[in-house]
């Protein structure tokens, strides 16, 4: 069999895209892992596979696989690098400035700019409303929502506030988000007994000037160089905490990404996507 694939990044945070219209490919966690492994594979945060949409309020369905195989409900840079492959491999007509995506976190409505020869420059995604109810997270606290509560680890407790943004997220305030134990509370929250699907954890630090500098442990990944719906989320977090405004700058370590929760509810998450390359293998049918 032979597949077709785009590398590309949302500030750092890579992917493996294979446009699957045709919706040929059953991918094992194990051929999704070789995809994603950077020494043996192609190398990825992650695996996008672009398909026909489900529904009649989406123009096209994002599958989206994390580098260990898992598939996950959403992700704010991959589905920014759905948009830019629709746009640039001329899948999406060339006047088209808006696109539906189906995602299993809903569908997102995404705004595209384009630059002079008609390749996206940035998207911007509504990414829908937050949830706080911890039953729908989910995470298992009492209460109508998981604002700065104690969770106990074996690196001591920590005060979380829990955000799904179409997957769960567990934000961390933090003095200094460089010393922050990404590895090793990220992890062992990542894997808690509250949270059955798992989850994403951040640790945020407010900088001024309504701006936060962020690092993301993924849930199935790791820490990434960024995780836009763990910006959305550390927003939502900021918010209601009053640390910030309803819109601010997140400098992740692969770049800044610029979310606005809104009036109307819902969070709008504005960044680039990058392709990278393109390439062609040939893997054996049953190692897919």
């Amino acid at each position: 069999m032979e597949v077709s694939f785009s590398k590309m990044h949302g500030l750092g945070n890579d992917f493996v895209v294979i446009d699957d219209r045709t919706e040929e490919l059953d991918l094992t966690p194990e051929a999704v892992s070789w995809f994603c492994d950077r020494h043996f594979g192609i190398g990825g945060d992650g695996l996008i596979l672009v398909r026909p949409a489900t529904r009649d309020d989406a123009d096209y369905y994002m599958l989206y696989f994390n580098a260990d195989g898992s598939i996950a409900e959403m992700c704010g840079n991959g589905v920014r690098c759905f948009a830019k492959y629709l746009v640039d491999h001329a899948i999406l007509p060339a006047g088209a400035d808006t696109v539906r995506v189906e995602t299993l976190g809903g569908v997102k409505q995404i705004k595209l700019s384009r630059d002079e020869s008609g390749r996206m420059e940035t998207a911007t995604v509504d990414m829908g409303e937050p949830v706080l109810a911890p039953s729908l997270i989910p995470a298992d606290f009492e209460g109508d929502q998981v604002f700065e509560c104690a969770i106990e680890t074996e690196f001591g407790t920590h005060q979380i506030t829990a955000v799904s943004m179409g997957n769960p997220h567990a934000v961390i305030w933090v003095d200094d988000v460089d010393s922050a134990p990404v590895d090793t509370v990220g992890p062992a929250i990542e894997t808690h007994k509250r949270f059955p699907n798992r989850t994403n954890v951040e640790f945020a630090q407010y900088a001024g000037d309504d701006r936060i500098l962020l690092r993301v442990w993924e849930r199935g990944v790791g820490e990434t160089l960024a995780c836009g719906t763990g910006a959305c989320a550390a927003l939502v977090a900021g918010t209601l905490a009053c640390v910030v405004g309803r819109e601010s700058i997140i400098e992740l370590p692969g770049g800044e990404l610029f979310v606005r929760w809104d009036e109307d509810g819902h969070v709008y998450m504005t960044g680039p996507a990058t392709e990278v390359f393109q390439g062609n293998l040939t893997i054996e049918e049953e190692g897919a």
